[in-house]
């Protein structure tokens, strides 16, 4: 519809690129008026990644526009002179750039209408800028009903077929029908130029502009397309962009933006009907680990008390004995006993009784001769009192025997 000039702005001494309605339209009141509202769009813009308007100027009756003139190349000819795909490096910033200049037009209720590579620009320098709304409409949230004009099989003044307003190949099935549209076809026209960009090729191609039409409405991109290293993510994203009907597209170009930058790729790779789901398990699995940390000081005192009554009982023998001090009478037969490897005393085996030899008796042996000799005493542990053993008066070196049925034996060397 129109034709840029490069030119130069005298006045401020900056290069401007000035925008005219061609000789076929110059006398048209639609596209005069369509140029007017360019103008008016543009103005209420002003993004770094969008082409900015300097004013709106009239000579010799041809209205024009004055525009920031971008330097660099477009995404068309970028991809033509790669003839293949871009790198994912190389794709992904320009399409975060596109994405972040449709959600600034899609904030103040602007849909662009015709994005595709020959209307984005790339500078020397990297950055990127989205130009030409000369089809961008002001739409409520809920569409601006349908809006003939731009559909693709529409003629002109009743003479011209096949006036295209608009590009078939990124057109949204429901803007080439003529519904009405709204952000959501800005959303697959991004879809079809991040496929291009990405797999070399447009997502909808033919022979003549009825077959690409046909491809928007009933056919699938070549998915395997798409490079390998490309995330799970964002695949699953590009398709959600290229669905047929605007309910099941992405609804908002933030949240592309998102996914180019990388935001959802640590979620996992389930699709996007479960995640609530998901959500409700890890809620689930939240509150368990909860329980369990409250819980977790009373288990282990319960554990610790039923450890402690079933461990075995320790045996007598193994029980830490009292201390206690014994004092017995010396014997006179002590050193003798002591050089004759006997002694005058002895403890049980089991440390509850002591038995010793006390006293001074003289006793007459068989052939008549006197001896010293004496006294067996036993006196429990737990007792003060020792008891002397009648009938034995002539002991030596006593010493108790452990019997089979666990009872002591006292014995002595007479």
């Amino acid at each position: 519809m129109g034709e840029v000039y490069r030119a130069r702005d005298t006045k401020l001494g900056r290069d401007v690129a000035i925008k005219i309605l061609s000789n076929a339209f110059v006398n048209d009141p639609a596209r005069l008026a369509r140029l007017q509202r360019e103008a008016h769009l543009l103005a209420s813009l002003n993004h770094p990644h969008i082409g900015a308007i300097y004013g709106f100027e009239e000579a010799n009756g041809v209205p024009a526009l004055v525009l920031e003139l971008v330097e660099g190349e477009t995404l068309a000819d970028r991809l033509a002179h790669f003839g293949g795909g871009l790198h994912l490096d190389v794709a992904l910033p320009i399409a975060r750039q596109i994405a972040e200049a449709l959600d600034a037009a899609h904030e103040k209720g602007i849909v662009h209408r015709d994005l595709k590579p020959a209307n984005i620009k790339i500078t020397p320098d990297g950055r990127v800028k989205v130009l030409d709304f000369g089809l961008a409409k002001v739409v409520s949230e809920n569409g601006s009903g349908p809006d003939l004009a731009y559909s693709p099989n529409v003629t002109v003044d009743g003479t011209r077929q096949g006036m295209i307003l608009g590009t078939p190949a990124y057109m949204s099935p429901e803007q080439a029908r003529g519904h009405a549209v709204d952000k959501r076809t800005d959303i697959w026209a991004f879809g079809c130029v991040l496929y291009e960009m990405l797999a070399g090729r447009p997502a909808f191609s033919g022979e003549t502009i009825s077959d690409t039409i046909g491809a928007v409405m009933r056919s699938e991109p070549d998915w395997s397309a798409l490079p390998t290293e490309m995330s799970r993510t964002l695949a699953a994203f590009l398709r959600r962009c290229l669905q047929k009907h605007p309910h099941d597209r992405i609804h908002d170009i933030a949240d592309l933006r998102l996914a180019v930058d990388g935001a959802f790729d640590v979620l996992p790779e389930a699709p996007i009907a479960t995640r609530a789901a998901a959500f409700d398990a890890s809620k689930s699995g939240r509150w368990m680990w909860l329980m369990i940390a409250l819980a977790a000081p009373l288990l282990l005192g319960l554990g610790a008390t039923i450890a402690w009554l079933l461990k075995p009982a320790q045996s007598d023998a193994s029980r830490t004995q009292p201390v206690g001090r014994v004092s017995v009478p010396a014997h006179p037969l002590a050193v003798l006993l002591q050089l004759t490897r006997s002694s005058v005393m002895a403890l049980s085996p089991d440390g509850s009784h002591l038995a010793y030899v006390a006293g001074n008796n003289e006793i007459q042996d068989s052939g008549g001769a006197l001896r010293r000799a004496g006294q067996l005493y036993v006196r429990p542990l737990d007792s003060f009192e020792a008891k002397p053993i009648q009938g034995v008066d002539d002991a030596q070196g006593p010493f108790f025997h452990q019997m089979e049925s666990g009872s002591l034996f006292l014995e002595t060397i007479n």
